[in-house]
């Protein structure tokens, strides 16, 4: 070893070793090399919010700065002790943020044990959508798309015929019906208690399908795509009755407006669209947007909608409530999240005394927002979920939220002094 340089740390695992402590402090005093960050993330990456002390083993006769030695205790305890973390990790994966009405903001780390059921999925989840009040249908990665029962945590029937990735889905209104768009250029409609393949097939774009919406009366059907098109297809033909289409205009999501025969859609063009479904025309443009719109809602009514706007570091990463009634303004901002807003919703009036809406972000955080003030009234955030996909309303106390890296995550809404989410299951 070369004069004056410092000794490399061996594996964790490897040779005599004495247990040490790593609290504030500790880590910053190695050099900022490959190896200090090696052993930062060996030591940090389970780490939850709010454990203040991490532990690693110590080569024999290597002091760290401020440290002093102490006899190496027998290999038992050492066992037991991370034993005993690797159980405090798994009570400690998740944290909420309360926010009281004097502005002060309260994080808890969340402590309630939750279900770990069998997975819906063996990839990425990309969307989820509620069926009923009791199942919901999720498409991700694996091609498949599933029906499965929420509060009983068992799959009710798997379906397979898309042949690359689901990217959206959308469920006939008080119906077993559903539609599953994809990464390859397709739309197939099943049926829940009918066959295992598509009742219906639906074939037209060009590239991957990135948006599908169902008319309130399931007569009619829009798709989207990245090809800068709309279609409209009548269900029980399966044909294209309209076609249109406009120059960048890249589809990120579509929502067909209740009660009305409008289609609601987002694009990568930063432009939100209202288009009238009687000859697929744009009936409406509003504000170009500063960021990449990815996603829309419209309210149970009709008279709202809520877009939502990629961004990074806190730039865009907002939502935004409109009026889709004859001003058409923009009515509130929601901002709060650290990177892209993939998902909003609007939460059912009995779950509040004040209308409420939703939001889930790359950034791992869902949050609860005041619909007429923007004030943000819970977080929870869902650490080690990778970027959170979609988000869909379950009942009236229950949230679902589709993520990148583990599942989907069942939420419960608890009232207190103010509105607080916590996790209840993941599947």
């Amino acid at each position: 070893m070369p004069a004056g340089s410092a000794p490399l740390l061996p594996p964790l695992a490897a040779g005599p070793s004495s247990l040490w402590r790593l609290g504030s402090g500790y880590l910053n005093s190695f050099p900022k090399d490959k190896h200090y960050k090696a052993l930062n993330t060996a030591v940090h990456q389970e780490g939850p919010i709010g454990l203040g002390e991490h532990y690693f083993q110590q080569p024999e006769g290597m002091l760290l700065p401020g440290s002093r030695p102490t006899p190496a205790p027998p290999q038992k305890a050492s066992c037991r002790l991370w034993a005993a973390m690797g159980k405090l990790q798994s009570k400690l994966r998740h944290s909420t943020y309360k926010y009281r009405p004097d502005g002060i903001i309260e994080e808890r780390t969340q402590t309630n044990a939750f279900q770990e059921y069998s997975p819906a999925h063996v990839d990425t989840v990309s969307v989820v959508a509620a069926l009923n009040s009791d199942l919901c249908v999720s498409g991700g990665k694996d091609k498949t798309v599933v029906a499965y029962n929420w509060k009983t945590g068992n799959v009710v029937k798997r379906f397979k015929g898309h042949e690359r990735e689901v990217t959206k889905v959308s469920c006939v209104h008080k119906s077993d019906q559903f539609f599953s768009a994809s990464r390859d250029r397709t739309v197939m409609m099943w049926d829940l208690h009918g066959s295992v393949q598509p009742r219906q097939h639906f074939s037209g774009h060009a590239m991957v399908v990135t948006g599908v919406a169902v008319s309130p009366d399931s007569s009619q059907l829009c798709t989207g795509s990245r090809d800068n098109s709309l279609l409209l297809w009548d269900v029980g033909t399966g044909q294209c009755v309209e076609r249109a289409a406009v120059s960048r205009n890249l589809v990120t999501h579509l929502c067909w407006v209740p009660r009305e025969p409008y289609v609601l859609q987002t694009s990568e063009d930063k432009t939100i669209r209202l288009w009238d479904s009687r000859g697929l025309q744009v009936a409406h443009q509003f504000p170009t947007k500063q960021h990449i719109q990815t996603y829309c809602e419209a309210s149970e009514d009709g008279h709202m909608c809520i877009s939502c706007s990629s961004g990074f570091g806190g730039e865009g990463c907002e939502a935004t409530l409109w009026d889709l009634r004859q001003t058409r303004n923009r009515i509130c901002e929601y901002k709060g999240h650290f990177q892209t807003v993939a998902s909003c919703v609007f939460l059912p009036r009995a779950l509040a005394l004040m209308p409420v809406v939703a939001t889930s972000s790359h950034d791992c955080r869902v949050k609860i927002w005041n619909r007429d003030t923007g004030a943000c009234l819970s977080t929870l955030s869902l650490d080690g979920s990778g970027p959170l996909t979609s988000l869909a309303v379950g009942d009236t106390r229950s949230l679902l939220c589709a993520s990148f890296s583990r599942g989907i995550h069942l939420l419960r809404v608890d009232h207190g002094p103010g509105l607080e989410l916590r996790e209840v299951a993941a599947f």
